[in-house]
């Protein structure tokens, strides 16, 4: 059997650059190429781990040792905080791109008769890796930051009322600047399907509004207060009913961002 050594080396630094690049983008870490790919080639030197007559345990403690080298180098020491979490993030990255390249090739190199697996044509060679591979990892970062930028405004909010109390899942939004013309009180939108069990007409206040390409009347309701889990408890406010579905997944509340203030 023939190992090309400056392959596995030129592959191995292929994918550390790659992760390294990832994790740089996705924790916004602002590190430049430079310190990425000299944190990749000491990722790269870990294959001579595979010559040498050294134990599992021994294996593993080599891993981590260059996996945190690698870090430092590519994102620099701050504190232990910061370190933890880039260590995390890149073998979080290195499981998803090789669960990926691993179900690729078990898809196209496998054939299955029963609970019987057996090799049919060839397994994934190197250059479908290096098409692959960054392909995965788009996506991967593409979601990932998605995640980060949409879903860190949600919050769960527990809503009392005088008839009772509803858990819905709200959503920080920055250009919601409505408040109570009388008393300039910040007021929050609830979608009406969550509201229409727990208060009565006679509790609703009209209160006007206008923004940029709308006015009118809307209905509102005067809470005992919410509460805002990771934030604390809010009093001062309103609630505006609305007649509308929030086009915002899974969201049912409009939050205002006076609330978030203290």
């Amino acid at each position: 059997m023939k190992v090309y050594i400056d392959l596995i080396l030129l592959l191995n630094f292929l994918f550390d650059f790659l992760l390294l690049l990832t994790v740089g983008i996705l924790l916004r870490r602002n590190a430049s190429l430079k310190r990425i790919t000299l944190g990749a080639l000491i990722g790269s030197f870990s294959v001579i781990c595979l010559f040498l007559d050294i134990t599992s345990f021994q294996l593993f403690v080599f891993k981590i040792v260059t996996s945190i080298l690698m870090v430092i180098v590519s994102f620099k020491y701050r504190d232990l905080k910061y370190t933890f979490r880039n260590i995390l993030y890149l073998y979080i990255s290195s499981i998803i791109l090789g669960g990926f390249l691993y179900l690729l090739n078990v898809e196209f190199a496998y054939k299955q008769d029963g609970l019987i697996f057996y090799h049919n044509g060839l397994s994934i060679n190197w250059i479908v890796l290096l098409i692959t591979s960054p392909a995965i990892l788009y996506l991967y970062l593409k979601q990932g930051l998605y995640l980060k930028n949409n879903y860190s405004n949600y919050y769960l909010v527990d809503i009392y009322l005088k008839d009772g109390k509803i858990s819905v899942n709200a959503f920080l939004d920055t250009g919601n600047n409505l408040t109570d013309p009388y008393r300039q009180r910040p007021i929050i939108l609830v979608s009406k399907r969550e509201l229409k069990c727990i208060y009565n007409d006679e509790d609703i206040i009209l209160v006007p509004y206008e923004t940029l390409n709308h006015q009118g009347i809307l209905k509102c309701l005067r809470p005992e207060k919410i509460d805002i889990l990771g934030i604390g408890v809010r009093k001062n406010l309103l609630i505006g009913i609305s007649e509308e579905k929030f086009n915002i997944d899974g969201i049912d509340c409009i939050l205002h961002t006076k609330l978030l203030e203290g």
